[in-house]
């Protein structure tokens, strides 16, 4: 893990051969994959453990996600999601990403994604704490979490 300010929280992972379709291209699905693997590796920077949630009788669950692809990220390309927190409402928040291949900096694509926050312990929505609301808004800027393998030359 590298830190570095001036950007927000940062995940990079490699696209793997079984994620391209026939075009040779990341398949459009996947990208709710890659928005679920980066905001997993958001909220454990945030949050520690997601079990620290569960022991507080909370959990999130996606109401809405919606993707914008703006170009094609191919086989063995290692890609950066940015994230930061979006809209903090009364029970949900929203996620921003923004994914860009590595090496490049080519904006691949960009998603918002939704959750809304519930006891699971009646599976009813609840309000945001303070505290978690407090730590949406400070989110995790400068943290870089690599799954790629790539050698780090941070910029």
């Amino acid at each position: 893990m590298t830190e570095s300010t001036d950007l927000p929280f940062r995940f990079r992972f490699r696209v793997r051969y079984g994620e391209c379709d026939a075009q040779s291209v990341v398949f459009n699905a996947r990208y709710a994959d890659y928005v679920d693997i980066s905001v997993n590796e958001y909220i454990r920077v945030l949050f520690g453990d997601y079990q620290n949630l569960l022991d507080q009788d909370l959990d999130i669950q996606v109401v809405s996600l919606t993707v914008n692809y703006r170009a094609p990220a191919r086989f063995d390309d290692v890609l950066e999601a940015r994230i930061r927190a979006g809209r903090i409402g009364n029970t949900s928040f929203t996620v921003h990403l923004e994914f860009y291949r590595y090496g490049d900096g080519l904006l691949v694509a960009e998603a918002d994604i939704t959750y809304v926050l519930i006891q699971p312990s009646t599976m009813t929505k609840t309000p945001v704490p303070d505290a978690i609301r407090k730590t949406l808004e400070e989110g995790a800027p400068g943290v870089l979490i690599s799954h790629a393998g790539e050698q780090v030359q941070d910029r």
